[in-house]
C-alpha cells in the first residue's frame, strides 16, 4: 500500500462523503481489488472508514464530506501514521504525503503521530506477505509511548528466559519481524515469533541521544550479513507455506520468479555455515527445493541417504 495512495483515498472520501470500491479504483487508476484492500486496511487500522451495507452502499468517512484530517482523534491519527510510516520512505512522493498528513493533524496529536510514523521500518519488498506476529500491535504502542516491556524469550538452542527491554523500534526483514531494544546489557534485537507472555510496564524511558531507527536498522543488517549469513542458498518453497518456512528456517528474502517456478516462490536464506543450512532445510524436503549452491544439494542428499538407512521403509516394526 503506497502512502500517497492512502492520502489520496482519504481526500477522495472527504470530497465525496461516500464512495464504492469501483468508484475509488477509477479515480485512483488502480484495480477494484486494490481499492477494496486499501479501504479494508484503513478500517481495520482504526481510521474512521466504514462500509455501508445495502443497495447503493459503499464506504464512508465518518462525518461525511465535512470531515478532514484535522478532525481525527489521537487514536485515529496514530493508526493512520502506523500504516503510513513503513511504506512512505520508499519514494519522495510517499515522504511528501507523510509530511502533508503530519501538517494537517491537530497540534496536540502531532508528536504521537510522528512517533508512530517512525516506529517501524520495513526491510523487504514483500512486507505484505509477512505473517503478523501476535505482539506486533502492543509493541508498536510501547515504542510510541516509550514504555518498557517484559517478556519470555526463546533464543535459538536455548531454554526460554525472561527479558526486560526498552523498545526503540520494530522492523521486518525477509518476512521476519524484530524488536530493536535497549537493555542494561546494551542494544539487542528479538524475534517477535519467539516472544511469549508480553507485558507492557508503567516504566517510561527516553531513547538514547541521537538514536535513529533507520540508521540502527541498517547497521544491524550489515552486522547480520557479515556474521550470521556466511552461507546462503536459493530455495523454491510452496507459496502457502512460506510464512511457516520463515518461522522455522529464518528470514527468507523474496527473489523474482523464473519460468518453471509454478506456484512456488523463490527465496534466499542464510546461515552460519552450509552444514547449519542443510540441517535446517532437511526437514522441508517435501515442500522446499534447494536450487543452489550445488554443495548444499549434495549435503542434503547425504542427509537423506543417512535417514533412509536409519529408517528403511521395509524394516519390521519394533
Amino acid at each position: 500500500m503506497r502512502a500517497d495512495r492512502l492520502v489520496a483515498t482519504l481526500l477522495v472520501m472527504q470530497a465525496r462523503g461516500r464512495v464504492t470500491a469501483a468508484e475509488l479504483a477509477e479515480e485512483l487508476e488502480v484495480s477494484v481489488a486494490t481499492a477494496r484492500r486499501d479501504l479494508l486496511a484503513l478500517s481495520s487500522a482504526g481510521v474512521p472508514v466504514y462500509p455501508q451495507p445495502g443497495r447503493g452502499g459503499g464506504w464512508s468517512l465518518l462525518g461525511g464530506g465535512r470531515t478532514d484530517l484535522s478532525g481525527f482523534t489521537a487514536g485515529e491519527a496514530r493508526a493512520l501514521l502506523l500504516l503510513l510510516g513503513p511504506r512512505a520512505d520508499a519514494s519522495e512522493v510517499g515522504r511528501s504525503a507523510l509530511r502533508k498528513v503530519l501538517r494537517a493533524l491537530p497540534e496536540p496529536f502531532r508528536r504521537d503521530a510522528q512517533a508512530a510514523s517512525a516506529a517501524v521500518v520495513v526491510g523487504g519488498r514483500d512486507w505484505r506477505e509477512a505473517s503478523v506476529p501476535e505482539h506486533l500491535d502492543a509493541l508498536q504502542h510501547a515504542v510510541i509511548d516509550r514504555r518498557a516491556v517484559r517478556f519470555d524469550y526463546t533464543a535459538w538452542g536455548r531454554e526460554p528466559g525472561a527479558r526486560l527491554a526498552r523498545p526503540l523500534g520494530l522492523g521486518d526483514r525477509g518476512g521476519t519481524w524484530y524488536l530493536l531494544a535497549d537493555t542494561d546489557a546494551g542494544r539487542r534485537t528479538y524475534r517477535l515469533d519467539r516472544m511469549a507472555r508480553l507485558e507492557i510496564l508503567d516504566d517510561r524511558f527516553d531513547p538514547p541521544a541521537g538514536f535513529d531507527l533507520d540508521e540502527a536498522w541498517a547497521e544491524l543488517g550489515e552486522v547480520a550479513r557479515a556474521a550470521g549469513s556466511r552461507a546462503t542458498a536459493v530455495v523454491l518453497v510452496e507459496a502457502d507455506l512460506l510464512a511457516e518456512f520463515r518461522g522455522w528456517v529464518g528470514p527468507a528474502d523474496r527473489l523474482p520468479s523464473l519460468p518453471g517456478d509454478g506456484d512456488r516462490v523463490r527465496v534466499r536464506v542464510g546461515g552460519h555455515s552450509m552444514e547449519v543450512l542443510a540441517r535446517r532445510l532437511a526437514g522441508w524436503a517435501e515442500v522446499a527445493a534447494v536450487v543452489e549452491p550445488a554443495e548444499l544439494r549434495v549435503r542434503l542428499g547425504e542427509l537423506g541417504a543417512a535417514l533412509a538407512r536409519r529408517y528403511p521403509t521395509d524394516a519390521p516394526q519394533s
